[in-house]
Order: structure tokens, then C-alpha cells, then sequence
């Protein structure tokens, strides 16, 4: 959604600027689980009640975290839930993460594969995929049997899609032009 990525861009901007770049994967961490736990629509509804005080909120947030988080995160957290921003929460930990990893010269990778990938030759394919790239990647593995072999991997707006799915959709295309 448009509006949110807009309401969220000077939240993750400051939290940016905020944060030192050695604590930053700390703080990705804090934001990232505020963010799942900000993304239950029950917290949400309370969160929007009328009735329900900052402090409360605040405080139910708090307590279903499972670790204290920073000074840094705690004033995000509080400036949205006065504001009434804590649904932008999600795109804000995205857009926060995306600036850590521009400064670090990382990219997000997200792997679909049709079967699981063994732990051991993991690394190989992500060093194969870093050159393919032609930049460091922080890879993350999810199953999408729908692919029926092969990979889809997606870094930021770029898919290099090698799923026996692609193979016969373009087979279908062809056949049929």
C-alpha cells in the first residue's frame, strides 16, 4: 500500500539516522519483532480503541515482546502508538532493513524452491547466486511446491526464476503464439 510506505519512510528514516551502524542489526531485530507482533489485527483493534490509553498499549506491546529492546526502538514504538501509526509498523521494520542493507552492501534474497534446501549446500548456491547478483545477499529459503522444481529467487525488484513452473509457462507461450 502507497499510503503506508509514505507514512512509514520518516519513521525509518530517523530510526536510521538514530542508530549506530554496529548496533543496527540489533535494532533490526527489535524492529522486525515489533513489527510481527504490531501486524496482529487484535493488538491493532485494541490499539485503535478509543478507551485504550498510549501507556496500555504501550505496556501490552511491551509485555508480548520476548526480549527488552533499545532506548531507540521503545521511543518509535511509543511516538507511533500516540500517533496512531502503529499499522505502519510492518513497512517500517522493511524500509529500515532495506537502509541497513544499502549502507552494508547487502541485499535481501528471498529463495523459493520447490523442495527443501539441504543446510550444507546452502552456501553454495547463495555464493552462486551473490556472483550471479554481482552483490553480497542475505538469503532466506521458503518452500513453494507450486514451482514443481527448481528455484525462484528474488532480490529487491530482480527474479531470476529457473522453476520447472517458468519453463512451461514460456513452453505454453510458445506453443500457442
Amino acid at each position: 500500500m502507497a499510503e503506508l510506505a509514505t507514512i512509514a519512510r520518516p519513521y525509518a528514516e530517523a530510526l536510521f539516522k538514530a542508530t549506530q551502524p554496529q548496533d543496527a542489526a540489533a535494532v533490526v531485530e527489535q524492529v522486525n519483532e515489533l513489527a510481527s507482533i504490531a501486524a496482529d489485527a487484535s493488538l491493532r483493534q485494541f490499539a485503535d480503541h478509543p478507551k485504550a490509553g498510549t501507556e496500555q498499549v504501550f505496556q501490552l506491546v511491551s509485555s508480548v515482546a520476548k526480549r527488552p529492546h533499545g532506548q531507540g526502538t521503545q521511543n518509535l514504538l511509543r511516538m507511533l502508538i500516540e500517533n496512531g501509526r502503529l499499522a505502519a509498523l510492518p513497512e517500517i521494520a522493511a524500509q529500515f532493513q532495506a537502509r541497513v542493507n544499502s549502507r552494508s552492501g547487502v541485499s535481501d534474497a528471498t529463495i523459493y524452491s520447490a523442495f527443501p534446501i539441504d543446510a550444507a549446500l546452502l552456501p553454495g548456491v547463495v555464493t552462486t547466486l551473490e556472483a550471479r547478483f554481482k552483490r553480497k545477499l542475505n538469503a532466506s529459503v521458503q518452500l513453494a511446491p507450486e514451482l514443481i522444481g527448481g528455484i525462484r529467487v528474488v532480490v529487491g525488484d530482480e527474479v531470476l526464476d529457473t522453476s520447472v513452473q517458468a519453463r512451461l509457462q514460456q513452453l505454453k507461450v510458445a506453443l500457442t503464439a
